[in-house]
Formats: C-alpha cells, sequence, structure tokens
C-alpha cells in the first residue's frame, strides 16, 4: 500500500492551522491505527514550491486527503477503506 498507514501533513512550525489540523487528526488516527509524521515544508524546496500556499496539507502517500483544515467525514471515509490489523 503506498504510504502504509501513515498520514503526512505538511506543515510549518509557526502555523497555527497546522497544529489545529494534527490535533484533530490525532484521535482518528488512534482510532483507526494510523501514525501520523509531520513534514516542515519549509526545510525542503521541492515540498515548499509544490504545496507552499496549501499547507497545511494531509496526504496519505501521494494522495492529498484535504488541507487547511482537517475534512474529517472525508479522512474518516478514506481510513474505513483500510482494515484494522490485529493486534494479537
Amino acid at each position: 500500500m503506498a504510504g502504509g498507514k501513515v498520514f503526512t501533513v505538511l506543515s510549518r512550525e509557526w502555523c497555527h492551522l497546522c497544529h489545529d489540523l494534527v490535533a484533530a487528526l490525532e484521535p482518528i488516527a488512534a482510532e483507526h491505527g494510523w501514525r501520523i509524521e509531520v513534514v516542515d515544508v519549509d526545510q525542503d524546496a521541492v515540498l515548499e514550491a509544490r504545496w507552499d500556499e496549501l499547507v497545511p496539507v494531509l496526504l496519505h502517500g501521494e494522495h492529498e486527503l484535504c488541507h487547511y483544515h482537517l475534512d474529517e467525514p472525508a479522512v474518516r471515509a478514506y481510513c474505513s477503506r483500510f482494515p484494522l490489523e490485529s493486534r494479537a
């Protein structure tokens, strides 16, 4: 699966919308067994050039799930496509 069960949040250190999106995403990620990776676009010129005005951006692999604010219904629907793994 592209990206595994990892959400990537393209973020900026000083961006309150970025922090809000991550905070809102954390319970959804925990519920579905996903990890969150936060990437600072200001540390990567290629990412900054591509995503600059859309940050924060929530990705799974190359698939953009939402930007600016968490689209909770869309993210939950997306997660439901991936089965929960047994913790046994």
